[in-house]
C-alpha cells in the first residue's frame, strides 16, 4: 500500500490561551456545530502548557516558545502549510515597553518574517476591534476602514495588519495573510445583559469565531491580502459584515442579543 501523505501542518500561536482551547475542541468535533473531522495536524505553540492538546498534537511550551525570538518562531513554523497567530497582550491597557513591544510588535514581526521564510502559504492574524474603535460608536465599521485605533493595543494590532499586508506585497503571490478584527469573544452561556448595546454589538461567540477561523485557513483561495471583521450574528452590528461574507463565506448562526434575552429568562425561571 502506498503510504498516504500527511495532512498539512496548522501551527497556532498562543496556543494555550482561551480562543485557542476552544478552538482545538472546535477540530477536533467536541463542540456543537463543529465539523466531523479537521483537515490538519496540529502544533500548538505558547509559553505556557497548552491544556487543550489532543493527542498527536506537537506542543512547545516554554521559553522555546518566546515570540519574541526570531530563532524561536523560525523553529515553531518548520514545516508548517499555515499559521494561526493567536498570541499577544490581549489588555487594552497594556504597557507599551512592559509587554506590548515584545509581545504584539516583536513577536507579530517574528511570525510573519518566519512563516514567508518557510514556505508557509497563509498566516491568519488575531487583530482587534481596538485597531476601529477610534472611530465614533455610532459609526458602523467596515472591514475595508483604514485602522483608527483608540488605545496604543489596538495600534499595535493595526501595526500586525500592516505587517501582514507588507509581506504579502513583496512575496510576489506565494503567501497570503488575513487579518480578523475579533469583537468581544465570550461564551454563549457567558451572554448577558449586563453590557451597553453598543459592547452587545461587538459580541462574537466562541462557535461563530471557530466559524470565521474554519473559512480564513481553509477558504477564500484567491485572497492574497485581507481584513475581515469577527462578530456574531448580532442584531444590531458595530462591525459590518458584509464584506467578510462576500469574502470568506462566514456564516455566523449565533445573535448576542437573542443569546443574552434567552439566558436572562433562563436564569430567571421563565
Amino acid at each position: 500500500m502506498p503510504e498516504t501523505d500527511p495532512a498539512p501542518l496548522l501551527v497556532v500561536t498562543g496556543g494555550a490561551g482561551r480562543i485557542a482551547t476552544f478552538y482545538r475542541r472546535w477540530l477536533a468535533g467536541q463542540e456543537d456545530g463543529a465539523p466531523a473531522s479537521s483537515p490538519w495536524r496540529i502544533r500548538l505553540v505558547d509559553v505556557r502548557d497548552s491544556p487543550g492538546a489532543m493527542p498527536g498534537d506537537e506542543v512547545i511550551a516554554g521559553p522555546d516558545a518566546d515570540m519574541a525570538d526570531l530563532a524561536n518562531v523560525e523553529r515553531a513554523v518548520v514545516g508548517a502549510h499555515t499559521v494561526l497567530h493567536l498570541a499577544a497582550d490581549p489588555s487594552p491597557r497594556a504597557d507599551f515597553y512592559a509587554s506590548l513591544l515584545d509581545r504584539n510588535i516583536k513577536a507579530t514581526y517574528n511570525v510573519v518574517h518566519a512563516a514567508v521564510g518557510a514556505g508557509v502559504k497563509r498566516v491568519v492574524f488575531a487583530s482587534s476591534v481596538n485597531a476601529i474603535n477610534g472611530y465614533p460608536s455610532t459609526r458602523q465599521a467596515r472591514a475595508s476602514d483604514v485602522a483608527f485605533p483608540g488605545n496604543v493595543y489596538g495600534a499595535s494590532k493595526a501595526w500586525g495588519e500592516a505587517v501582514c499586508a507588507a509581506f504579502v506585497a513583496q512575496s510576489g503571490g506565494s503567501f497570503s495573510a488575513i487579518a480578523i478584527r475579533i469583537g468581544g469573544v465570550t461564551a454563549r452561556e457567558a451572554v448577558n445583559l449586563e453590557v451597553t448595546p453598543e459592547l452587545q454589538a461587538l459580541r462574537v461567540t466562541y462557535h461563530d469565531l471557530s466559524r470565521l477561523f474554519d473559512k480564513c485557513l481553509t477558504g477564500a483561495p484567491e485572497v492574497t491580502f485581507a481584513v475581515v471583521n469577527g462578530v456574531s450574528n448580532n442584531r444590531y452590528l458595530r462591525m459590518d459584515l458584509e464584506e467578510t461574507r462576500a469574502l470568506t463565506g462566514y456564516a455566523p448562526e449565533d445573535d448576542a442579543f437573542a443569546l443574552a434575552e434567552a439566558n436572562a429568562a433562563r436564569a430567571s425561571g421563565a
